[in-house]
C-alpha cells in the first residue's frame, strides 16, 4: 500500500511537472519590468551575451524562461543632469541587441505587431520609461519617447520633479511638495496624463504618492498599470498599493503587476536586510566612499556574501501571497508580473534569474489556478489594458 501511494504522488508530480511547462510554453508571458538597461548603460554590460552569475537577465536566459514580452525599464536617478539623453542611451543599447539579433528579438510598437512577434517564436519589445524626470518638463520629449517604442511612463521614480509627488516624498515627513506646493499633479502634470492619454501611452502609477495616484485615477480616460508594485495589506512599506487603490485600478479597468523585489513581499525582510549590512558596515561603507553607487555596493556585498543572501531571501510561497490577495480582492483579471530583475538585489527563493518564470505557473497550478486563470496573470490582462490604450481605441 505504502510503495502504492508512493507511486501515485510521484506521478502526480510528473503530471504537475509535465503540465506547468506545457501551460506555460503556451501561455504569451509578459515581464512589464526588467532593468537590464539600466546596468547597460551604467557598467557596460552587453546583454545578448552570456551573462549567467553576472545579472539577472541575458537574450538567451530570457527565452529559456518562456518570456514572450518584456517592457524594458528605460531608468535613470531623479537627480541626473541631462537623462533625456540617458534614456536614449538606454534605448540605443536595446536598439543595438535588436539589430544584431532579428531572429531572436523585434522592438514593437502595439499589440498586433507583439502578437505577430510571438506567432514568429520572437522576443517582443518596449520601452517603459521609469521616471517622469526624463521628459525634463517638455512635453515635445514625451512624444518623442513615444516615437522611440516606450509604451508606458512611470510618472515620477522616488525623486520627484516638480509636476508630481512620489511615495517617497509624499510618505516621508519634509518630503518635497510639487512645485505648486502640494502634493500630487500640478497642471503641468494633469497635461501629461491627458497627452499619454491621447498618445495611447500607459500611465505607470507604480512609485506615485498616495495623492498622486488618486488625481491620475480621477483624470486618466484610459486604464492604468501598476508595473512593478505589491501589496500593502501584506507588506505595509510605501511602494505598495493599498486596498483602496487595487479596488481603484480593477475599476478602471488596470492591472497591478506584483513585484518580486524581497522587500516589498516579506514583511520581516527589512529587519534581516538591516541586520545583514549592519554585519557588514564597514565594508559597505568603504565602497560608497570609493565612489560606488549604492545600489552596486549593496549588490557587491550581497554576491561576496552570497550564502549568507540565500538565508534570508523569502519563499517564492509570498510572492504567490500577493498575486493571490490581488485576486481575491478584486478577481483574477487585473494582477500581473513586474519582476524588477535587474533593478533589485534580493528575489525570491527559487526565483533566481529570468530562466525561473515556470516556477510561478508551476504554483499557480498548485493551488489549483486553470489554464484559462493563469494566461490571464501570465499576460493576456496586459494586452487587454496595452490594448485599450492604444490610439484608436479611445473612448470618448
Amino acid at each position: 500500500m505504502k510503495k502504492l501511494i508512493l507511486l501515485i504522488l510521484i506521478g502526480t508530480q510528473q503530471l504537475i511537472a509535465q503540465s506547468y511547462k506545457k501551460i506555460h510554453s503556451d501561455a504569451i508571458v509578459v515581464d512589464t519590468h526588467n532593468d537590464i538597461l539600466m546596468k547597460a548603460a551604467d557598467v557596460g554590460i552587453i546583454f545578448d551575451q552570456d551573462l549567467t552569475g553576472i545579472t539577472h537577465t541575458d537574450l538567451a536566459r530570457l527565452k529559456k524562461g518562456g518570456l514572450d514580452f518584456q517592457m524594458f525599464s528605460v531608468y535613470c536617478d531623479g537627480d541626473v543632469q541631462n537623462s533625456y539623453a540617458y534614456a536614449n542611451r538606454e534605448m540605443d543599447s536595446l536598439d543595438a541587441v535588436v539589430a544584431r539579433n532579428p531572429s531572436k528579438m523585434v522592438k514593437v510598437a502595439n499589440t498586433k505587431a507583439l502578437l505577430k512577434a510571438v506567432k514568429q517564436h520572437k522576443i517582443a519589445a518596449m520601452f517603459g520609461v521609469e521616471g517622469g524626470h526624463m521628459i525634463e518638463n517638455d512635453l515635445n520629449k514625451l512624444n518623442a519617447l513615444y516615437n522611440r517604442g516606450a509604451r508606458y511612463l512611470t510618472l515620477t521614480h522616488n525623486i520627484s520633479p516638480n509636476w508630481v509627488t512620489s511615495a517617497a516624498d509624499e510618505s516621508s515627513q519634509g518630503g518635497e511638495l510639487n512645485s505648486e506646493g502640494k502634493k500630487g499633479l500640478t497642471d503641468f502634470g494633469e497635461q501629461i496624463v491627458k497627452r499619454m492619454n491621447e498618445l495611447g501611452m500607459m500611465i505607470d502609477v507604480s512609485h506615485s504618492g498616495d495623492q498622486t495616484f488618486w488625481d491620475v485615477i480621477n483624470l486618466s480616460t484610459k486604464p492604468v498599470i501598476a508595473s512593478h508594485s505589491s501589496v500593502y495589506s501584506l507588506v505595509p512599506h510605501p511602494r505598495n498599493l493599498k486596498d483602496g487603490q487595487i479596488k481603484a485600478i480593477a475599476k478602471n479597468g488596470g492591472v497591478v503587476h506584483v513585484n518580486f523585489n524581497a522587500g516589498f513581499i516579506d514583511p520581516d525582510f527589512d529587519k534581516k536586510e538591516s541586520a545583514f549590512f549592519e554585519k557588514h558596515a564597514i565594508e559597505y561603507d568603504s565602497l560608497q566612499k570609493s565612489g560606488m553607487h549604492g545600489f552596486y555596493a549593496m549588490d557587491y556585498i550581497y554576491t561576496k556574501y552570497s550564502a549568507e543572501k540565500n538565508a534570508i531571501r523569502p519563499p517564492l510561497d509570498l510572492l504567490i501571497q500577493h498575486i493571490e490577495y490581488i485576486i481575491n480582492l478584486v478577481g483574477i483579471d487585473y494582477v500581473g508580473l513586474g519582476s524588477d530583475f535587474d533593478g533589485i538585489i534580493v528575489t525570491p527563493q527559487q526565483l533566481d534569474d529570468v530562466t525561473t518564470y515556470p516556477l510561478i505557473t508551476k504554483a499557480l497550478i498548485e493551488r489549483g489556478y486553470t489554464k484559462k486563470d493563469i494566461n490571464k496573470i501570465l499576460g493576456q490582462n496586459f494586452l487587454r489594458v496595452l490594448k485599450a490604450n492604444e490610439i484608436n481605441h479611445i473612448k470618448k
